[in-house]
């Protein structure tokens, strides 16, 4: 059960911030998630629209890349909600099984070599806070710096999410695979 009472309905908030409701339904057709917490600060919440809009719908960062680096921030910090839901993302983008597995078993093993660089890169920059010049580089010349740089932010905004989802002990969908703990 969440430690936070979950926000699922703009009369739950002060008409002050009905605006960043608005927002979070505009952007993600509703409510939910780690935004059912988010929103006991709506000032944090807008600003997350924000960042997560971009993050998610408007960058232009390939998607199976996003979802391979939230799904390695999920299993990182053991994150019920949001493991569930990328992985759910995932298989809709063709993720074989195989590379999720390996996500969640925490290798990188037979998994395809341009899945395994976002793997490894997510990993050693959450485990280690830092990575090489030669990750960093390979990463560049195939990205970019743009993409780089967002592929970086996508790390930091799911560990976020998560963080958020595991302080408010937020309880993954129903419908979403649970990540054995």
């Amino acid at each position: 059960m969440a430690r936070l009472p979950s926000i699922t309905r703009k009369d739950q908030l002060a008409p002050e911030h009905h605006a960043t409701w608005d927002a979070v339904v505009a952007s993600r057709g509703g409510v939910r998630g780690p935004f059912t917490m988010a929103l006991h600060c709506p000032p944090l919440a807008e600003h997350l629209v924000n960042l997560g809009g971009y993050v998610r719908f408007e960058g232009k960062l390939d998607m199976r890349v996003r979802v391979l680096a939230a799904m390695v921030a999920a299993r990182e910090f053991d994150c019920l909600y949001v493991w569930g839901a990328q992985t759910s993302s995932a298989r809709r983008l063709g993720v074989a099984e195989s590379t999720i597995d390996a996500i969640r078993d925490k290798h990188a093993r037979g998994v395809p070599a341009e899945d395994a660089q976002i793997i490894d890169f997510s990993r050693t920059l959450l485990e280690k806070h830092r990575v090489s010049d030669e990750t960093a580089q390979a990463l560049q010349a195939r990205f970019g710096n743009e993409q780089f740089v967002e592929l970086t932010a996508t790390i930091g905004y799911y560990s976020l999410l998560c963080m958020t989802a595991n302080a408010c002990e937020l309880a993954p969908s129903a419908d979403y695979e649970v990540l054995k703990v």
